[in-house]
Order: C-alpha cells, then structure tokens, then sequence
C-alpha cells in the first residue's frame, strides 16, 4: 500500500507561485511546478493560484480540466495512457481499453487500490500509423491489441 503523503501547506503552494509570477503567462508553468513537486496540483492551490493572477477559481480549474497531463490528485506509480482518437477507434482500440479496464477493475481516470496503476484515456498519441496506440509510463506503444495489452499490463506488476 502506498504511504499517504501529507498536504502540502498553503506556504510551500505559494513558495512555487512566487517563483513563476516574473513570467509572462504564468498560470501553466506554476501547475507544472506545483504538480512536479507534489505529483498532482491539490485542490488547495487552487484559489492561491487564482489570487495570485487576479482570474476566478473558474479559469484556472478550466485550464486543469482542458490539459489531461495535469491532475486533481495523486497518480499511481505507473500511468497507462490509451488512445481513443479517431485513427485508434477505427482499429480497435475499443477492445483494448476495454482489456485495460477490465483487467484493472477500473473506470477512466481509476487507480488500482495499491496505487499501482492510473489509467487515462488520451486523444492522440501520434501514433496514427500505429494504431491502437498506448502509452506507459513515458513508453509509446503501436499496433496494440488486447492481448498485448495484457502483456504490459503485468510487465508493470498490474
């Protein structure tokens, strides 16, 4: 099981705003910080980051909505993306999230219960050649069908 990490402070949130607050367009480079450092942008930093660049709660919750890479909470040690953009669906990929899901008893966006895995569906890998396409981790991977897919599923221990 994994260690539950204790919530960041209001003062180390604000510590990583201030350090982004030169820039010009600062809101995506301060959720990148916050997410690097505590593995997901908390709920929390959310109104210090609107204050901070005088918008509404709204627009940066907007901006963490549109960007699937940021996250409202933490991800499991090992994050399997799915492809479910047009050229992927046409060849299959249906199957393939659906061997991911199944094997995992997961929904979208699920993590296992021992926070081993995160599944995600993504639109484009740019692997449209390739199609189904996934990604784990940092690894692409093309022409993936659902035996495959339950192949790197238990190479990460899942």
């Amino acid at each position: 099981m994994q260690a539950v990490q204790p919530a960041p402070s209001a003062d180390d949130i604000q510590s990583l705003i201030e350090q982004h607050l030169h820039l010009e367009g600062p809101l995506l480079p301060i959720l990148h910080s916050i997410q690097e450092t505590f593995g997901h942008v908390p709920q929390a930093a959310i109104p210090l980051v609107a204050d901070a660049l005088n918008i509404s709660k709204a627009e940066v919750h907007g901006v963490m909505s549109f960007y699937h890479d940021l996250r409202d909470a933490p991800a499991g040690r090992h994050v399997v993306r799915i492809c479910r953009a047009e050229a992927c669906q046409a060849a299959g990929a249906d199957a393939v999230s659906a061997a991911a899901l199944d094997r995992l008893g997961l929904d979208w966006h699920g993590t296992t219960p021992n926070g081993s895995v995160t599944v995600e569906p993504v639109y484009c890998l740019g692997l449209c050649a390739c199609a189904p396409a996934a990604m784990i981790d940092d690894r692409l991977h093309g022409r993936v069908d659902a035996a495959r897919m339950q192949d790197l599923l238990k190479e990460v221990g899942a």
